[in-house]
């Protein structure tokens, strides 16, 4: 009733439910922004006045880009960070499980619950829900299948002739498709970093998923020792500290300033964080015996940008932080928060 009246008389609903009111899933009835902007303007010195929600962050962006422009601060909810959820574990095995059962609040709350269905009714409601009203999407079969393919892409360079090739899909659906995931918040692309902005952009960016439970149920990983010991488990683990930066931004309420960095010679550098005037490399590693060996890359980054970065960290299995080199040391994946502060 509440929502038929919305859509259909946003005037009168908005007499019956004056301000401070919270609207939940405001993108299902768009008509109301117009009729918010206008009492909005008549009280601009009154910030707060409405607090609006939705599940469809592509649908609801739009009509806030165009009725509330300049009238309202966006804050994005994403699943929980480290730091908000019980003690994250010192093994990787009990890690493993942790990344399994992903971090969205229902399933940190409730132990109990079925993942795998869990995971199956949110990948069904995701496609049902908010993929079919977009236009690009035709056929939900193909973008589901799309979706197993990209889980496998996780921490790859993003080659859209391949995909496109092994889903016999243009590249310009593949495409259309990827912007359907970033703008849910499903993945992140991370493009390498160079001095010059515009050049970032014409490089082939990296493909990470934001969550890894999602990504590990795409890839049908349900068990920690097999997560750890299969191909997928050092994307799984990039994915894990992926997440942590892009939530530690997010949660800033900042955009992520994060990026790769891969040398003519062949050297990578899992992620560069632009942080408070300074950059700080990682390297992300699944092992419990780090060598200096694995500081060089680093440190060559270090060599190249003196000022701006001061040292590199490599996240891996370390129970405590232990030093590598001159500038890099090595630290436990559980206080990889720590250098997000």
């Amino acid at each position: 009733m509440l929502r038929k009246q919305a859509q259909e008389d946003p005037e009168l609903f908005l007499e019956h439910h004056p301000a401070p009111c919270t609207i939940d899933e405001i993108q299902y009835a768009p008509l109301l922004l117009s009729y918010l902007k206008i009492r909005i303007d008549a009280r601009r010195d009154q910030p707060g006045q409405f607090l609006l929600t939705g599940s469809q962050q592509f649908s609801l962006m739009q009509g806030v880009t165009e009725s509330l422009a300049g009238r309202v601060a966006v804050l994005d909810l994403l699943p929980l960070s480290m730091e908000e959820q019980p003690e994250f574990p010192l093994s990787s095995l009990a890690a493993a499980d942790r990344w399994i059962r992903g971090a969205f609040p229902e399933l940190i709350a409730r132990p109990e619950l079925d993942l795998g269905l869990w995971y199956s009714s949110y990948v069904q409601t995701y496609l049902e829900r908010d993929v079919r009203a977009l236009r690009q999407v035709g056929d939900l079969g193909e973008y589901q299948r799309f979706l197993e393919m990209a889980a496998a892409r996780n921490a790859q360079l993003m080659d859209l002739t391949a995909l496109s090739r092994d889903l016999g899909l243009s590249v310009n659906t593949i495409k259309a498709w990827i912007r359907v995931l970033e703008a849910s918040f499903q993945v992140h692309l991370l493009y390498p970093y160079f001095r010059n902005q515009g050049k970032r952009l014409v490089k082939t960016p990296k493909f990470y998923f934001n969550e890894t439970g999602l990504l590990c149920y795409l890839l049908g990983l349900r068990d920690a020792a097999h997560t750890l010991q299969g191909p997928a488990a050092g994307g799984v683990m990039e994915a894990a500290v992926w997440g942590e930066i892009f939530k530690a931004f997010s949660n800033a309420g900042e955009q992520p300033r994060a990026y790769f960095w891969r040398t003519t010679r062949g050297e990578e550098i899992d992620f560069v964080i632009e942080w408070k005037g300074r950059l700080l490399p990682i390297e992300v590693k699944l092992t419990k015996t780090p060598g200096s060996a694995l500081a060089r890359p680093l440190e060559d980054f270090c060599d190249l940008f003196p000022s701006e970065s001061p040292e590199g960290v490599v996240v891996c299995w370390v129970e405590r932080p232990v030093t590598l080199s001159r500038r890099c040391r090595a630290i436990p994946f559980r206080e990889l928060p720590s250098i997000l502060q």
